[in-house]
């Protein structure tokens, strides 16, 4: 089941992926207010610990993909190495998934819940995780430590349009230019929220050209 959730999981990372490769000097306000804008922030709970905000145009990111060679991406489209990844065929399982009707795919629920479902229109994709393991601390009066419990949580939705122009690529790529156009017609949605102990991650696109 791990090596499916890390499957899927490429498709929470596409987003960040974007922006985190486009270069920083391009990053620029634009005077179009209809214009979407993808947006990732990602917060530090630990002490001293730092914001991050990335605020990248559709328009942009469509036109400074494609100029980007670095594998695996190259003229706006990923290679997933052959339509594997750790014996997952990432590919297969996408469209199946989309050619599939509504319903709830995957429920799995013990150290690490899990639910993948279609509805409406979306793909749904949440995981929670739950750690429990020992930390030393001092209650004040002298005494040491007690087990800690540490939950991960992963939400992902994604609109299945987005979904079908991935897969129109072709064999073992997704075509991520694609999913950006058919993104930016989808209006305002959340697309991924990480959160732990340690750090949140959102991931979303809207008409703002600042984050929230």
């Amino acid at each position: 089941m791990n090596h499916s959730i890390r499957g899927l999981g490429l498709l929470a990372s596409v987003a960040l992926a974007v922006t985190l490769l486009l270069p920083v000097r391009d990053f620029a306000q634009s005077n179009s207010k209809t214009d979407q804008w993808i947006h990732v922030r990602v917060e530090s709970k630990e002490e001293g610990g730092e914001t991050v905000r990335v605020n990248v145009p559709v328009e942009m990111a469509v036109k400074v993909l494609p100029a980007i060679k670095h594998a695996p991406l190259h003229d706006g489209k990923v290679r997933i190495d052959c339509g594997h990844m750790d014996d997952v065929d990432l590919r297969t399982m996408l469209d199946a998934v989309r050619s599939s009707k509504d319903g709830e795919f995957v429920t799995v629920q013990g150290k690490e819940d899990v639910r993948i479902a279609k509805s409406a229109g979306y793909l749904y994709i949440h995981v929670t995780e739950n750690n429990h393991h020992a930390r030393a601390a001092n209650d004040g009066k002298g005494n040491e430590t007690h087990a800690r419990s540490a939950v991960s949580k992963v939400d992902v939705k994604v609109p299945m349009k987005v979904v079908d122009a991935l897969l129109s690529a072709g064999k073992d790529e997704l075509d991520i230019v694609a999913a950006l156009h058919a993104l930016s017609l989808h209006g305002d949605t959340e697309l991924v929220s990480v959160k732990d102990d340690d750090n949140t991650v959102r991931i979303w696109i809207d008409s703002k050209n600042v984050s929230d």
